[in-house]
């Protein structure tokens, strides 16, 4: 070899510079079901995001279990092509989603991913990535719930008002109206002239992909879609869809109250999510308690719940409010997911089969509905009617428990209990139609001041729909005004009464 080469290759060798870069590599041990167990990867976190190297492609698994010999790990997809002995990288990421105002209007995975049709999510501004998984805002950072959400259910905005920043839970048994009644909502906040409608996530978790695409048309027809997003893990989904679905929604809503504005997020519901944690918990081999459930499972709800809030106008004032739905089994409030989530949230309304069966709508158990934010939550001219609206229901209660077995009742008793029946009537209303507050006020004010004595009980929710229309068509300056005081003052108070003594049925 000259002595040319031998230098030529001194002078290439002396450029080389030799820089090892370590990699951890851990090995798939055992799959199935949409969880992994793999060895190896000790530096990985708990929430962080591995990938799985197989024949055909990456596939993303969360980790979930931290072990002495391993890590139990959620497959985020297919696992079929998984295979013992394949090799997982870490990523050092943290489960996150991609958020922004480009979300309005959309269909949505757990992961982010657009189910739509309707092309990429973000096209032109670049998006803020939000952990899943947060801490909940702390007590120095919030202030007391005092905003109302105005639902449009009449039993709802009276009896059991619901506030922004609030957590209530909706409870029943399944197919009696707990979805109707979060659409009605979702629809009702386009009709709130005070104040700027709240971005409505709506989570879908478990429902069959027929009702999800129902919910999507019917928001779409009542021109709600555009301030909503849809968080779909349909019936046909992997447990770990299931299991990510409401924290996804929830990091959607705490970006926008992190923006100092109002959000609504839906779980609809947390039974099946509940399910779905002890399926990926007994098959991560999780020690089973109460009902199968692994003991941690009431911190699976309160950690997302508590995530709701009003923060103070130091944090921005923004809000989320949280709407969860539990499905019970015959009406059974007692049993183990219904009473951690009771004892999480600010109150429940509850739904009654018997009700409902009765021909009730929405079949809302006045007596076993609370809201414990109350009616600092409402505006002052629901406040107004509705005291004195709770106080005739509760005394119309009380004589019909006396009176139902006595024959001879007097005249007065029989006038209360009467009124009480059409206070009883007067709350009914039919899906997909929300009644705005200001609406609200003047029908409830009629009832109570014997504006339908005279109705027939069958008849008053046809009269009251009359009366809505009437109050639309000829005295929307009275409507006006209760928008712009939103209190019951005499000037109000007469113009309603002069409006209600020119109506005619």
């Amino acid at each position: 070899m000259s002595y040319d080469i031998i230098e030529h290759l001194r002078k290439e060798l002396s450029n080389i510079s030799v820089d090892p870069k370590w990699e951890e590599v851990g090995q798939v041990v055992e799959v199935g079901d949409g969880v992994v167990k793999i060895m190896g990867l000790n530096g990985a976190k708990s929430q962080e995001i591995l990938m799985i190297e197989t024949k055909k492609a990456q596939v993303p698994a969360l980790v979930l279990n931290l072990e002495e010999e391993g890590i139990g790990a959620l497959v985020l997809g297919e696992d079929k092509n998984i295979k013992s002995g394949d090799s997982v990288k870490r990523t050092d990421q943290v489960l996150s989603v991609e958020v922004g105002e480009e979300m309005l209007g959309r269909v949505i995975d757990p992961l982010g991913r657009p189910l739509d049709g309707k092309g990429e999510i973000f096209t032109k501004g670049k998006p803020v990535r939000y952990f899943l998984e947060r801490k909940a805002p702390s007590v120095l950072d919030r202030e007391s719930v005092k905003t109302p959400l105005h639902t449009g259910v009449k039993a709802i905005d009276a009896l059991i008002p619901i506030g922004r920043g609030q957590r209530e839970l909706i409870i029943g048994d399944r197919q009696i109206g707990k979805t109707a009644i979060v659409l009605d909502t979702i629809i009702n906040q386009q009709y709130d002239k005070r104040r700027e409608a709240p971005v409505c996530i709506y989570v879908a978790i478990g429902q069959k992909e027929s009702k999800i695409a129902q919910i999507i048309k019917t928001l779409e027809d009542n021109d709600a879609l555009k301030y909503s997003i849809i968080v779909s893990a349909s019936a046909s989904s992997p447990a770990s869809f299931l299991y990510l679905a409401p924290y996804t929604g929830c990091a959607i809503g705490e970006y926008y109250m992190d923006k100092g504005k109002d959000a609504l997020v839906i779980y609809d519901d947390l039974t099946k999510h509940a399910w779905s944690y002890r399926q990926i918990s007994l098959l991560l081999r999780r020690s089973p308690g109460r009902e199968a459930y692994p003991g941690d499972v009431f911190y699976l709800h309160s950690r997302l719940l508590e995530r709701a809030a009003k923060l103070n106008d130091q944090k921005g004032g923004g809000s989320l409010t949280a709407l969860p739905i539990i499905e019970t089994q015959l009406g059974d409030i007692s049993a183990y997911i219904p009473t951690n989530v009771i004892s999480i949230t600010d109150g429940q309304i509850y739904l009654d089969q018997d009700l409902f069966y009765q021909g009730s709508r929405p079949a809302i158990s006045v007596g076993l509905s609370v809201s414990r934010v109350g009616s600092s939550a409402q505006t002052r001219a629901m406040k107004k009617v509705a005291g004195r609206l709770r106080l005739e229901l509760a005394q119309f209660r009380e004589l019909q428990a006396f009176t139902q077995f006595a024959s001879d009742v007097d005249e007065t008793t029989k006038k209360r209990i009467q009124r009480g029946g059409i206070l009883t009537a007067i709350l009914q209303q039919s899906d997909l139609k929300p009644i705005s507050f200001e609406y609200q006020v003047c029908l409830i004010y009629a009832a109570i001041n014997g504006y339908f004595d005279n109705v027939d009980k069958a008849d008053v929710n046809a009269a009251g729909e009359k009366l809505v229309q009437y109050f639309k068509n000829f005295h929307i300056e009275t409507i006006e005004q209760i928008t712009k005081v939103e209190d019951l003052t005499k000037e109000v108070e007469e113009s309603i009464k002069k409006a209600l003594d020119l109506w005619h049925l």
